[in-house]
C-alpha cells in the first residue's frame, strides 16, 4: 500500500501520503450519520407517541392478540364452526383494529375507546373468558386509556414565548 493510515478516534482517520508533509484528517461519517439518524427517529417517535393515545392503543392491541392466541382453533374450523369458534378471532381482531385507529386517527379516540371497551367486555363470555381473563382486563384498561386521552395543552411557558414574539 502506498498510503499509511491509522485511527485516532471513532470519527477521524489520519492519513500520511508519501512526499506529503501534512497529515490529512478524513471524516468517518458512518457513525456520525447513524447517530444522527437514530436521533431523528427517536425524535419522530417521541412526537408520534405524544400526539395520540399511544399506550392505550398498544394495550388494546396486546389484548386483541392475546384473545386471538387463546382461541387456538384452526382458521378453517373457525370459519365453518359458527360463532363459538370464530368469536375470538372477530373480537381480538376488533381490538387490534381499534388500537390501530387510536394510533393513526386519534380524533376518533372517543368512539374507538368506547367500542374497544364493549368488545373487550363481550370477549369475556364469548372467547374463552376473554383470553383467560388477561385479554379482557388488558382490553378494558387499554380502551379506558384511549377514551380518556386528550391532546396536551401548551404550557404557560410555551404560551408566554409565543405571545411575546408576536
Amino acid at each position: 500500500m502506498s498510503e499509511a493510515s491509522h485511527m485516532t478516534d471513532d470519527l477521524t482517520t489520519v492519513e500520511e501520503r508519501p512526499g506529503s508533509r501534512a497529515l490529512r484528517r478524513v471524516e468517518q461519517p458512518r457513525r456520525g450519520r447513524a447517530l444522527g439518524l437514530l436521533a431523528v427517529v427517536r425524535q419522530w417517535f417521541r412526537a408520534f407517541r405524544r400526539t395520540r393515545p399511544f399506550w392505550g392503543g398498544l394495550w388494546t392491541m396486546v389484548a386483541g392478540a392475546e384473545i386471538i392466541k387463546a382461541m387456538s382453533f384452526d382458521i378453517g374450523l373457525a370459519l365453518t364452526g359458527g360463532w363459538s369458534y370464530s368469536a375470538g378471532y372477530v373480537m381480538g381482531g376488533g381490538l387490534i383494529l381499534f388500537g390501530l385507529v387510536a394510533w393513526f386517527a386519534p380524533h376518533y379516540r372517543g368512539l374507538a375507546g368506547i367500542l374497544a371497551f364493549l368488545v373487550a367486555l363481550g370477549a369475556f363470555p364469548a372467547a374463552n373468558l376473554g383470553g383467560y381473563l388477561f385479554g379482557s382486563v388488558v382490553g378494558v384498561v387499554g380502551a379506558s386509556m384511549i377514551w380518556s386521552w386528550g391532546p396536551k395543552k401548551p404550557s404557560r411557558r410555551h404560551l408566554a414565548k409565543t405571545t411575546s414574539t408576536d
